[in-house]
């Protein structure tokens, strides 16, 4: 298992590789939407053009509203320091349960690192809210699911 500080540097780092996988993603979208916008202002005419202009057009606020998501995960992750260890449940931290472990940074859900598997959870997600500000041996129940915190780095 790879060190503490290593591991939160790690999982920090499969969030930003989700957070560019999901840029590429939605920035696709816009060049091919706004590509095909180009072709259908070329060839339409009457009721199927205004038609055509109207779906584009949600298409590119859509597309909009997906781009503000990947800019407000990327301020979230910008937020966190990796190297940091709190000895509360903080943004940032690296939560081991006796049910699962939790990374709470970003919603990018379930990462795999050297075959060990953590989910990575906003502060925001419901489980994140009832995590926060316990310590070490701290007991909550989410879901009619008891958690122990055995470690938080």
């Amino acid at each position: 298992m790879a060190s503490n500080p290593l591991l939160k540097s790690l999982l920090c780092n499969k969030c930003e590789q989700y957070i560019a996988q999901r840029l590429a993603t939605v920035q696709a979208a816009i060049s091919a939407a706004a590509e095909s916008g180009n072709d259908e202002t070329k060839s339409s005419a009457g009721d199927k053009h205004e038609t055509g202009r109207a779906m584009m057009q949600l298409e590119q606020e859509k597309n909009s509203r997906q781009l503000n998501e990947v800019m407000e995960l990327q301020k979230l992750l910008n937020k966190i320091n990796p190297s940091q260890n709190a000895a509360v449940v903080e943004p940032g931290s690296l939560v081991f349960t006796d049910k699962g472990t939790f990374y709470i940074a970003i919603s990018a859900g379930k990462l795999t690192i050297d075959k060990n598997v953590y989910f990575a959870i906003s502060p925001t997600s419901p489980i994140a809210v009832k995590l926060m500000g316990l310590k070490v041996n701290d007991g909550m129940e989410f879901n009619g699911v008891k958690y122990l915190i055995k470690e938080i780095i």
